[in-house]
Order: C-alpha cells, then structure tokens, then sequence
C-alpha cells in the first residue's frame, strides 16, 4: 500500500535534495531509506543528489540522516546541513539562529545569516578534521597521508586524505575543468585503499585565496558542489602549502567561503541554501 508525504525540493549551489519532515509528521523511516533511489531519479521521480530526513535526536536539537541518490547512507554532507538548517527555520520548527544538529559524523552546529526572516547563508561550523590514516579510514601505515603517491589504472596521483566526518581525497591539477573527473572518480572512489570508499576532489589552484574544485561524490557521482569536499579541499591545500587558512572556494555551483581556523582548530564554511518547490509524492 502506497503512502503519500510531503516533501521540499531544496539546493545549496547546485547540490540538490529531497527534504521530509519525519519530526512533526509520523512517516515510516522504514520506508523512505528504500525509496530514495526512485524518489532521486531525474527521469521518473522529484530528482535529487540525496534524501534528508528531518528528525528528532537525544543528543541534539535535531537529527539529520541524508540517503545518497544510489541508497547508501552519507555521514555528513555540508550542503544537505545548510539546506537542512534553512529547512527548520524557515518552516518553523525552530526559532533560535544557532543549534545542535546530530549528524553521523558526530553533532554540528550551523549559525543562520538573516535578512529579516529569511535565511540568508548558513555559516556551520564543521568541526576538526581528521587527518591519520585510520580515521578516514584508508589503508596503510599510521600518519597523514599528503601527497601520497596513489596507483590507478596506468596513472599515479599524489593525494592528501582528510575525513570531515566522511572520507576524501584530494587532488591538485592544472586544468581542473579539462580533467575527466568522470573517468577517475569513480576508480579512486572504490579504490581498495578505502575501505569505505572515499569522495573525490580535484582541485586547481588559482591563489593562496582561491580555489577551484570539481567534485566526484561517494554515492552520488558528479555533482555541482559538495560543502564536505570543499572543506576537506581546503585542510588539504594548507597542508600542502597551496593555500591560505582561509580561502573561497569554487565550484561548479558557485562559491563557499571555508575557513580553517588556528583558534580552534575547526572549519569553518559558510555558504546558501535555496528552496526550489514543495509538493506530496506516493512511496
């Protein structure tokens, strides 16, 4: 038997999600993980890079749970938690401008930026990166891993590994626009060196201030923008010292504002987050 929900169609540049509110309405979670394949397809379903469920937790305000567009399950995603924080503000499930959301890569805290009473950007404070090997998690001896020599195919990369709560590895090349991301995302995402598979990140530097990106997501594919990778981008050109602490990142979908923070060693991103459509789908 079919059942009917409500849904939000929401992006943050580019990256796009299918928002359901399990927190004032008694949907069955039981159902909606399943039917995130269908529900993301562009050809027959809303479309979507992913499906966020809004619910509620013990250990924070609230609880996000986000289901890739192939129905694995995403620890953490940047631009889903901006969307996210939008989503409870703007349709009143909260009036505070700073709260707690639980995330499987741990709690986040996300600060709204307001004009009158409409989220402007969404300034979340990411948390520390993980840097050892073990927490990524990729395979081999203990330590950071920055411009480790990696083999694919019949080519070699040099990439740095950072987990923002998910797994990435980051590339610098020079032309970031020509390289086919379409080609090697998909080899170095299931490469056995990632027991969990990894997001990918191929980056140009353009100056100590910015950087350009192009993103292959664990689960998803190519996408216009992905806030973790961005993160993630960042850390790892400091570590190489491409980069600035602080530096706009570029993307297909346009620019985040990422800031590596020597205080408190978090990272810092700030970034929009826009509502498309809304409407009621069977499952």
């Amino acid at each position: 038997m079919s059942t009917s929900i409500e849904f939000v169609k929401m992006h943050g540049l580019g990256n796009d999600f299918i928002i359901v509110d399990c927190y004032r309405h008694p949907y069955s979670v039981g159902q909606l993980v399943p039917a995130s394949v269908p529900l993301c397809d562009r050809h027959v379903g809303i479309g979507g890079d992913g499906l966020i469920l809004v619910l509620p937790s013990r250990q924070a305000d609230f609880r996000m749970r986000i289901i890739n567009n192939d129905g694995s399950e995403a620890e953490m995603c940047g631009n889903g938690i901006r969307c996210f924080a939008k989503y409870l503000y703007e349709h009143g499930l909260t009036r505070q401008t700073t709260f707690t959301i639980e995330t499987l890569a741990g709690i986040i805290t996300p600060a709204l930026l307001l004009d009158g009473d409409r989220v402007q950007a969404v300034r979340v404070d990411m948390g520390e990166p993980r840097l050892e090997r073990a927490t990524i998690p990729m395979l081999g001896s203990a330590g950071q891993v920055v411009n480790e020599p990696l083999h694919v195919s019949e080519e070699s990369f040099a990439i740095t590994a950072v987990s923002m709560g998910n797994p990435h590895a980051i590339i610098f090349v020079d032309d970031v626009v020509q390289f086919p991301v379409e080609q090697y995302g998909p080899l170095i995402e299931k490469h056995s060196a990632f027991p969990r598979k990894t997001n990918v990140e191929f980056v140009q530097i353009l100056s100590p201030t910015a950087l350009k990106m192009r993103v292959w997501e664990r689960g998803a594919g190519i996408t216009l923008a992905c806030g973790t990778g961005a993160c993630a981008t960042l850390v790892a050109a400091v570590l190489t010292g491409n980069s600035e602490r602080s530096a706009t990142v570029g993307l297909p979908g346009g620019p985040l504002a990422i800031t590596w923070s020597d205080e408190d060693n978090h990272v810092y991103m700030t970034g929009p987050a826009e509502e498309v459509f809304s409407g009621t789908v069977a499952i």
